[in-house]
C-alpha cells in the first residue's frame, strides 16, 4: 500500500514536471541503456582517454547544446595519429590544446581496456570500459520527462 502510494506521488510529480535533459549512455549494437545522467544547457562533457600508440593523454570536451553535444575543447600531451596535426594549437602548461568545430547529435565511442576511457559529466567521471565491457557506446542527449527517468532508473534496480 505505501510503495502504490510513493509510486503515485512520484508520478504525479514527474507528470507535473517539464521534460528534463539526460545524457544516455547506450549499448552501439543492443540499444541497451548503460547510463542516464541528467543534464542542463552548458554542462561539460568529456571523454578522456589514454592515446594508443602515443600512451599520452587526450582530453576531448564537449558542452549540452539543446540536446547536441557542441565540441568544447581537445587537450593532448604528444602528437600521433588522429590527432590534428594541422589545427591551431596553442600550449598551455605543457598539453596541446585547440578550439575544434563540430556539433553533434550522436557520438559513438569504442572504449578500450588500454586507453582506459573514462566519461565525465559535470564534475561527476564513469569508467566507460566498465560500464560497456568494451563494447562501443553511443552518447546522446535526449528530452526525458522526471517521470521517464525515474522509471528508467528504477527499473534498472530490478
Amino acid at each position: 500500500m505505501v510503495f502504490a502510494l510513493v509510486v503515485l506521488l512520484v508520478a504525479g510529480a514527474g507528470a507535473a514536471t517539464p521534460d528534463d535533459r539526460v545524457l544516455v549512455v547506450e549499448d552501439a549494437e543492443t540499444g541497451e541503456t548503460l547510463l542516464t545522467v541528467p543534464v542542463s544547457e552548458g554542462t561539460p562533457v568529456a571523454l578522456e582517454y589514454t592515446h594508443s600508440v602515443e600512451k599520452t593523454r587526450v582530453l576531448d570536451g564537449y558542452a549540452v547544446d539543446g540536446t547536441n553535444l557542441t565540441m568544447t575543447r581537445m587537450e593532448f600531451e604528444s602528437y600521433g595519429a588522429g590527432l590534428p596535426a594541422r589545427a591551431n594549437v596553442t600550449v598551455e602548461n605543457g598539453t596541446f590544446v585547440f578550439d575544434p568545430e563540430g556539433t553533434y547529435e550522436e557520438l559513438y565511442v569504442k572504449p578500450g581496456r588500454i586507453a582506459g576511457h573514462e566519461l565525465r559529466v559535470g564534475g561527476e567521471t564513469y569508467d566507460l570500459v566498465a560500464l560497456s565491457d568494451a563494447r562501443s557506446v553511443r552518447l546522446a542527449v535526449e528530452r526525458r520527462s522526471a517521470l521517464s527517468h525515474a522509471l528508467s532508473v528504477a527499473d534498472s534496480k530490478l
